[in-house]
């Protein structure tokens, strides 16, 4: 399967980096790209198909939050998700929260739109700005459900001009 390279988001002091599902035999240059954008978290939205422990020899935490293919989050991991960011925000600003899924073109990607919507981007706007870096990203299940999503304003940014996010 040919998979996309992976992609550096970032919104003000948010950073994330899409990528797609390693398998073992990838890990190393896996981790090499995890630690040249300095990830020290890694969230897991499908099942597991590499061996977490080498990853987190490095440093870097593993969040395992799985959902269906080609859906929408669970409740659950969007809360999940949005204390994670809220907590790194807090705590670290400016790092870089790396989330892949299979190919890094639904699950993964509808993660980093929710944080961009709560940071105060409307959908649209949040889908253009991932698809600028990752085309084909978001199917029309997760579009509508975007469309939908109505945000806590919790990653809120209060400069707009400057893409300063802060917590509220």
């Amino acid at each position: 399967m040919n998979r996309p390279a992976p992609v550096e988001i970032s919104f003000g002091s948010l950073r994330f980096l899409i990528t797609h599902n390693p398998t073992n035999a990838q890990l190393g240059r896996f981790i090499e790209d995890l630690k040249a954008y300095g990830v020290n978290t890694l969230v897991r939205v499908c099942a597991a198909t590499y061996d977490k422990a080498p990853v987190e020899q490095e440093g870097i935490q593993v969040l395992d939050w799985p959902f269906d293919d080609g859906s929408a989050p669970p409740d659950q991991v969007v809360e999940d998700w949005l204390n994670l960011l809220q907590t790194k925000l807090r705590d670290e600003p400016g790092c870089c929260v790396a989330v892949h899924c299979v190919a890094g073109l639904g699950r993964a990607p509808v993660l980093v739109a929710l944080a961009l919507i709560e940071c105060g981007l409307e959908y649209e706007d949040a889908v253009q700005f991932i698809r600028m870096k990752r085309r084909g990203a978001l199917n029309s299940k997760q579009l509508l459900y975007l469309e939908n999503y109505k945000p806590k304003l919790c990653l809120r940014c209060k400069d707009t001009v400057g893409q300063n996010c802060c917590i509220q």
